[in-house]
């Protein structure tokens, strides 16, 4: 069976920003469009700049999404408010989109635990590093809204090397079994850290994968932030109408490395890269705007003057922080502390004293 035929790439706007299927057409209208360049631009200023702030060293080791924003923005958008969201360290496009602060998002790529509390009243889970755990802790979160009565659901983000892991097998078919309301969205930029895609897996497709499980897979272009926004919009709908879970496999790049500790050189063509942005998602959307009377420079102009201003706002709020206290890596993991984190703890407070 030819499953890149059966799962074909679906797409609304072409790479020229040209409508190419016009389904949801009465849908799309200027706020909603406006409203998807004012995120793009949020988060893309937001990479840039956390990435430069890792480069003069005053930010950690960060992970880089540039390129990916269509398939973040557009997914998160599409949740209600007090749906959840699991996601990995590099969706910080997705949790700022629906409402992280950014300065807690930078917070945690300083390696403070206030990076991982969401604001009050969001259902924002701490991103995950190991990879692909995050997938049945979500089907759990599903099935107990679904358990509760509730109408809530679930979005689980990771990317093609998770779908290699038996934590993506498990947490599919349990949320099959039990029709959880939850969605799992992958997004495929090809690599796994520095292993490409067609070698860490035989499957032509990820979207395939779903047939194991009998959910509906579905393989989308993850630069079109149209297809993105409708598309998990439609399988959030599903879930909440107790029809359980779906697979999106929204098919993307990320321009840079893996994480700036990384030298995405060693292992992939950047010249390949570069040419990647003739799919850019930002510049995409720009190209429809102005083919459809949305552009305006003088709008454009301020939202990324505003995007400038709460990014710098983020990184004065950051630097402004006091000193985090050693105390938060030991005292936050039990309510009462195992003999070997007091073991660590006292071992390591001996170090800074000199003792050891």
């Amino acid at each position: 069976m030819n499953y890149e035929t059966q799962y074909p790439i679906q797409q609304i706007l072409d790479k020229e920003g040209n409508m190419v299927d016009e389904y949801y057409k009465d849908e799309i209208s200027k706020d909603l469009v406006q409203t998807f360049y004012q995120h793009l631009i949020k988060v893309r200023n937001f990479d840039r700049k956390a990435k430069n702030l890792q480069r003069q060293g005053r930010l950690g080791t960060y992970a880089l999404f540039e390129g990916q924003e269509a398939a973040q923005v557009g997914s998160a958008l599409a949740l209600d408010k007090n749906d959840w969201m699991f996601p990995t360290y590099r969706d910080h496009g997705a949790s700022i989109t629906f409402g992280h602060s950014l300065t807690t998002t930078l917070s945690y790529w300083n390696g403070r635990f206030e990076g991982g509390v969401p604001p009050e009243g969001k259902r924002i889970v701490p991103p995950s590093v190991p990879i692909a755990t995050q997938i049945p802790l979500a089907a759990g979160a599903a099935l107990a809204e679904r358990r509760k009565g509730t109408t809530q659901a679930v979005i689980s983000y990771f990317g093609d090397g998770a779908t290699s892991e038996g934590d993506f097998h498990e947490g599919l078919n349990f949320a099959s079994v039990f029709k959880a309301p939850v969605v799992f969205f992958n997004q495929n930029n090809s690599y796994a850290i520095s292993v490409p895609i067609w070698k860490q897996m035989n499957s032509k497709t990820i979207a395939q994968k779903s047939v194991a499980y009998d959910i509906p897979g579905v393989r989308i272009d993850g630069n079109d932030i149209f297809i993105v926004y409708f598309e998990t919009k439609k399988a959030l709908e599903r879930a909440r109408k107790g029809e359980g879970p779906t697979l999106i496999e929204a098919v993307t790049w990320r321009y840079g490395a893996h994480t700036t500790a990384d030298d995405p050189t060693k292992y992939r063509d950047q010249e390949e890269s570069e040419k990647r942005r003739e799919f850019d998602p930002v510049t995409r959307l720009e190209k429809f705007m102005k083919s459809n009377g949305y552009w305006d420079n003088a709008w454009v102009q301020q939202v990324q003057e505003q995007a400038d201003d709460e990014v710098n706002q983020a990184v004065m709020d950051l630097e402004a922080m006091p000193e985090a206290d050693i105390n938060d890596i030991y005292d936050h993991i039990f309510a009462e502390p195992t003999w070997t984190i007091k073991e660590q703890k006292e071992a390591y407070f001996k170090y800074l004293r000199g003792e050891g």
